[in-house]
């Protein structure tokens, strides 16, 4: 994208009171750089759930991925419809940050999505922003072959989008504790946070439960699962 839009990554979120992530090191710092995507070279690393509906498209003379309609997809179990999985990506601790708008009517359960810990099409968690929270929005969900559950211990009491602006999102995922925290556009304050240890590894996907949006800028800094398996073995 470009610098002025850079720029312009400004939005507030309502809080409920929630406290700082406990590790403040510099995850960055701790692990590689494990995927880097601008989709300046197309998209042939993601895996969507219907190709139809995603493109990419220019924008500021750069590029984004952009989901523009509704997928031809019906999951299993209830879980969103609209998701492009990262290929050949299986980490366990990791860092994932990326910018994002959601290009979509304003309601209550307007969403983007952010998926990780995929085992299957029907095992995986997934964080969703909405402007209203509540049982099935703006938390912090795992879905484990029957129908999402919210797993957020803290969260705010919703996320607001703005209308044409790219917002910057982070999850930081620690397996050992089963501690997830994620972050929206306040790199300083959670804006949910779980505990759960269901699934130790898996790929990462963008998307939406059933709006659209647009996506740059993915970074993932983690431990790849084969290398956290071999220090396992050598320990036994």
């Amino acid at each position: 994208m470009g610098q002025m839009m850079r720029l312009a990554m400004l939005a507030s979120v309502a809080l409920m009171p929630i406290a700082a992530a406990d590790d403040a090191d510099d995850r960055e710092a701790s692990m590689p750089l494990v995927f880097e995507e601008d989709f300046e070279s197309g998209a042939d690393r993601w895996a969507p759930t219907d190709p139809e509906a995603w493109q990419v498209i220019a924008e500021d003379g750069e590029h984004v991925y952009a989901l523009t309609q509704q997928s031809a997809y019906e999951p299993a179990v209830r879980s969103p419809f609209n998701i492009a999985w990262v290929k050949d990506l299986d980490v366990t601790d990791f860092r994932m940050e990326l910018r994002f708008k959601q290009t979509g009517r304003e309601y209550g359960h307007r969403d983007l999505c952010l998926f990780f810990g995929k085992q299957s099409d029907s095992r995986f968690y997934y964080v969703h922003f909405a402007p209203q929270a509540d049982p099935h929005a703006n938390s912090i969900f795992l879905v484990n072959d029957e129908p999402r559950v919210s797993i957020a211990s803290e969260r705010t009491e919703g996320t607001r989008w703005q209308d044409d602006v790219y917002h910057t999102a982070r999850i930081d995922r620690d397996t050992k504790t089963g501690r997830i925290t994620v972050y929206f556009d306040d790199m300083d304050t959670p804006a949910m946070v779980a505990e759960d240890l269901t699934f130790a590894s898996g790929t990462i996907g963008i998307g939406s439960f059933d709006d659209t949006g647009c996506f740059d800028d993915i970074r993932v800094w983690g431990v790849a699962a084969e290398e956290t398996e071999a220090e396992a073995d050598a320990e036994e």
